[in-house]
């Protein structure tokens, strides 16, 4: 089995931020959304991985050729994007007749991955949403079988919505499906969609099950970001490097502290993550989440997304800046 992760999308309700950095780049508890995703894989057996690059691709390529050397790992450009159907469909000569496990590249969710990649069934992962009008939806019977995909539906007749985890044991039928679409202009909202894909799929006698996500964390947007990096710090629990001696400073647990960080004078969580050679001094931060090599003096942060080597000082606010920036609160 193959795992497809498509990360070609350039993050636009994650600016500035994705304007240096591909959004699954972006630091989360500790981490980058993208190790999240592949760590589940990987300790779920999955060794091969095709990556669908587009938007600084060379960020995505080089950042999973360092920390993932022991994988085999394919890179496919999408130059054009015309949707995630179009994305999948240019991977078919790598996943030849394998399986595929999709994940989306902004999709994580707690869920047994074992369970999913061992079952005889294609399976499509779901998760109850109250507003399902801004998703796929899946229509799904008492028995857990799919009888029917929708993009964004405008009357949705289930409130199941697809989080973006795709089991797909007949890949030769999908590709079909995605060429189909392709050649015949089948789309939605402008775009070719693994969704009609898959409902081409069912309606040409294809069987998918449904199972439940516990957890569906958001990293769409700063504020869900945010709030997805709180509730992942609590599930992974501190992560603090082990040479720190902070000098004057109270740290509030949950938080994640990577190498190389100066904090003095400070007071740091709950809920925190910070990158790697970061300088703290005389500064309150509270679930937040600060790239590397930033330098905070004096300020007050919360619910806050600062990037990488940028320097803050002065005042408080709730901030989303992105890298490369200075920006002095202080000056009248």
């Amino acid at each position: 089995m193959k795992a497809i992760i498509p990360v070609a999308g350039a993050g636009t309700k994650l600016r500035p931020h994705t304007y240096t950095q591909p959004k699954a780049l972006i630091p989360l508890a500790g981490k980058t959304i993208l190790s999240i995703i592949v760590d589940q894989l990987q300790e779920a057996g999955i060794n091969e991985f095709i990556f669908i690059v587009g938007y600084l691709g060379e960020k995505i390529h080089d950042y999973v050729k360092e920390k993932y050397p022991e994988l085999t790992t394919h890179f496919v450009y999408q130059n054009e994007r015309h949707g995630i159907g179009h994305a999948i469909l240019l991977t078919r000569r790598i996943v030849g007749e394998d399986e595929v496990f999709i994940v989306l590249g902004d999709t994580i969710c707690e869920y047994n991955v074992k369970e999913v990649i061992d079952n005889p069934h294609s399976l499509l992962g779901v998760k109850r949403v109250d507003d399902p009008r801004t998703f796929g939806v899946a229509e799904i019977d008492e028995h857990g079988n799919i009888s029917r995909v929708v993009e964004k539906p405008q009357i949705p007749k289930s409130n199941m919505a697809l989080v973006g985890i795709y089991r797909i044991k007949e890949t030769a039928f999908l590709f079909n499906c995605l060429e189909n679409n392709m050649r015949e202009q089948v789309t939605s909202y402008g775009e070719y969609n693994l969704t009609d894909a898959i409902e081409c799929m069912i309606k040409s006698g294809a069987k998918f099950q449904s199972f439940k996500v516990q957890n569906w964390f958001d990293c769409g947007r700063k504020e869900t970001l945010i709030e997805s990096n709180a509730k992942l710090l609590k599930k992974f629990g501190s992560n603090i490097n082990p040479e720190h001696q902070f000098e004057n400073t109270i740290i509030i647990e949950p938080v994640s502290i990577a190498a190389g960080c100066d904090i003095k004078n400070s007071i740091v969580g709950p809920n925190v993550a910070i990158g790697e050679k970061t300088i703290v001094n005389y500064s309150i931060i509270k679930d937040s989440i600060i790239g590397s090599f930033a330098n905070l003096y004096d300020i007050v942060l919360t619910q806050s997304l600062i990037g990488s080597d940028t320097e803050v000082k002065g005042e408080s606010r709730s901030l989303n800046i992105g890298d490369n920036t200075e920006i002095d609160l202080g000056e009248s």
